[in-house]
């Protein structure tokens, strides 16, 4: 495997779905009318030649199909995307190319055709085993569906992983303890279990503004994190990032990229990336609306709207908010030579008094009790 310092990523935006979801605040659209798949996978494919040509020689590690609901991608438009990168890069032969799925029985009827296009992941957003839930989630499948669709996917990837959304309105622990044994059940290495979050406009927002959306208490939300944590451990798939678990070797390498400050060329409505420009990066983001982009990279080359320099201090508090995610954490070194300062000795000294963050020779990593205050963790070493 290509070591971190290697790693280069390639991140393609879906926008389009189904329904929105009233949880979702992604770049996610809704379509009433056929969209022209292949007319954006074609636009995919011009910007990204734009990429190609801002990152010389580089060695591609991993592919990752976001959005919106790649699943709802005909399978010849991934292979354009697919081969059009493989005609501009060399891709390593192990390269990780995962694809974000909904498990309705319509969009895994095209699992297979991913598959011979050379997706090797799938991330399955089951969401939730309870229908109700699901219901309320704004989702379009059943839990039985969704359980159906998991199993073929595990049947056709390599590597699959079981997303779910914990900490609903009302939700007990009780409830969560059955619903995710029953998910540790079915897993296949990894999963992705998310604690719901009320985000600026969506319609959860404004329902829990009214109080007409009640989520959990904070505490009742800890417990629920340490049930989370305690049943993943013992299943063999303990955490690696706040809310991803896996076993051994199925982390996702794609995500782990950002995490550890990688570099990555974002491709389709509203991607972002982040590529290396001598001791600088790059922060380009493209236009959100669907067919402005479109019509942008028709008439360009790519749909760029905002390409801003990140000097390397303001690299250094980006590589702590992402780094301090996972449990590895970050290198201390790394961070020093893009702060141009070390971290408070101090502060390091005090927040590992607290039990919150511990130091492994060069590394700095937050504590399981850490992550749970990672906000405050972060803000206080950042100053």
């Amino acid at each position: 495997m290509t070591s971190s310092e290697d790693a280069f990523g390639i991140y393609v935006h879906w926008p389009f779905c189904k329904a929105k979801c009233p949880y979702c605040d992604f770049n996610s659209h809704v379509r009433h009318q056929p969209v022209d798949a292949l007319s954006f996978a074609r636009a995919l494919g011009t910007e990204l030649k734009w990429f190609a040509g801002q990152t010389p020689g580089r060695t591609v590690t991993s592919i990752f199909f976001g959005g919106g609901t790649p699943s709802l991608m005909p399978p010849e438009a991934v292979a354009h995307v697919l081969d059009t990168i493989a005609a501009l890069w060399t891709v390593s032969p192990d390269a990780e190319i995962t694809l974000e799925a909904n498990p309705t029985s319509i969009e895994a009827e095209n699992f297979r055709g991913y598959r011979s296009a050379g997706v090797n992941r799938v991330s399955v957003g089951v969401q939730a085993l309870n229908d109700a839930d699901l219901k309320a989630l704004g989702r379009q499948h059943s839990s039985t569906e969704a359980l159906a669709a998991f199993r073929l996917a595990a049947s056709i990837f390599p590597r699959v992983s079981f997303d779910l959304i914990y900490a609903r309105p009302g939700q007990s622990v009780a409830q969560w303890h059955d619903e995710l044994s029953i998910a540790l059940g079915e897993q296949q290495g990894h999963m992705s279990l998310y604690q719901l979050t009320i985000e600026p406009g969506t319609a959860y927002f404004d329902l829990h503004a009214r109080g007409s959306l009640v989520t959990p208490t904070d505490d009742r939300a800890a417990d629920l994190y340490d049930v989370t944590q305690e049943l993943t451990e013992k299943a063999g798939l303990p955490a690696y990032e706040i809310s991803n678990h896996a076993a051994t070797g199925h982390e996702s390498r794609h995500n782990l990229l950002y995490w550890r400050y990688g570099e990555y060329a974002g491709v389709g409505p509203g991607a972002h990336s982040r590529l290396a420009a001598g001791e600088n990066r790059r922060a380009i983001m493209a236009e959100k609306h669907p067919e402005t982009w479109r019509s942008l990279v028709n008439a360009h080359g790519n749909g760029i709207i905002a390409d801003i320099t990140v000097a390397p201090h303001d690299q250094a508090s980006e590589y702590l908010l992402m780094g301090l995610r996972i449990t590895e954490g970050i290198d201390l070194d790394r961070y020093t030579a893009l702060a141009g300062r070390e971290i408070d000795s101090s502060k390091i000294a005090g927040m590992k008094s607290m039990g919150l963050i511990k130091r492994i020779g060069p590394r700095l990593m937050a504590t399981a009790d850490g992550r749970k205050l990672l906000n405050a963790v972060i803000a206080e070493l950042a100053v």
